[in-house]
């Protein structure tokens, strides 16, 4: 299983995301707002599980809100910084 399809497994499951598959998911689709509609709430639940799945860490807001873009682009951050 490629990050992408991790992601959006966790994002379903960790997220308790209802009515939502994974394959629902695109991956540029945003992940905030009029996209998939995650919440401030959710941006905090997904920082812990980038760290804990991918041993990931995001370390401020800027970094998050370039990787909370979409799939795509959190597993673009992942490989980038992933040890």
């Amino acid at each position: 299983m490629d990050i992408k399809e991790q992601l959006k497994e966790a994002l379903v499951s960790e997220l308790n995301l209802e009515d939502i598959t994974p394959t629902d998911i695109t991956d540029d689709e945003p992940l905030f707002g009029e996209g998939l509609g995650l919440d401030s709430l959710d941006a905090v639940e997904l920082v812990v599980l980038v760290q804990r799945i991918f041993g990931v860490e995001i370390k401020d807001m800027d970094q998050g809100k370039e990787a909370f873009q979409s799939v795509s682009s959190l597993a673009k951050f992942i490989e980038d910084n992933r040890d």
